[in-house]
């Protein structure tokens, strides 16, 4: 997933204009906001995705941008749950809900930090 959102956000940081101007097209309020909004949003929830670390946190505005992007961008052109199931932003969708529930592994930051709490807890608990 960091591999998508990490380089996305970073080409709409570089692109505000561009994509504000997209935004604009498709109707989206506010367009000047959302899209160094979104941008932001793709860019830091990847390096969060990619690093391990509030990944539960990340998922939500992550998922957030996914439903509005179909909604926006997509919808046009879902004629049939077929058209609906092979949106690459569903995928996205159906993978960082896995990642909301589960966590981000057993080798990630989050996991990590989690094991060091969970230690210093029972030493303290031992006392």
């Amino acid at each position: 997933m960091a591999a998508v959102f990490i380089p996305s956000g970073w080409g709409k940081l570089h692109s505000l204009d561009k994509v504000t101007a997209f935004f604009v097209e498709l109707g989206i309020p506010a367009a000047h906001l959302q899209a160094p909004f979104v941008a932001g949003v793709e860019f830091v929830g990847g390096i969060l995705l990619l690093l391990g670390i509030a990944t539960r946190f990340a998922t939500v505005p992550l998922i957030i941008a996914m439903i509005v992007a179909i909604l926006t961008a997509k919808l046009s052109d879902i004629h049939s749950v077929s058209d609906f199931l092979a949106v690459d932003e569903y995928l996205y969708i159906v993978i960082m809900i896995g990642i909301f529930i589960w966590g981000a592994g057993c080798v990630s930051l989050d996991a990590l930090i989690a094991k060091k709490c969970c230690a210093k807890d029972a030493s303290q608990n031992q006392n």
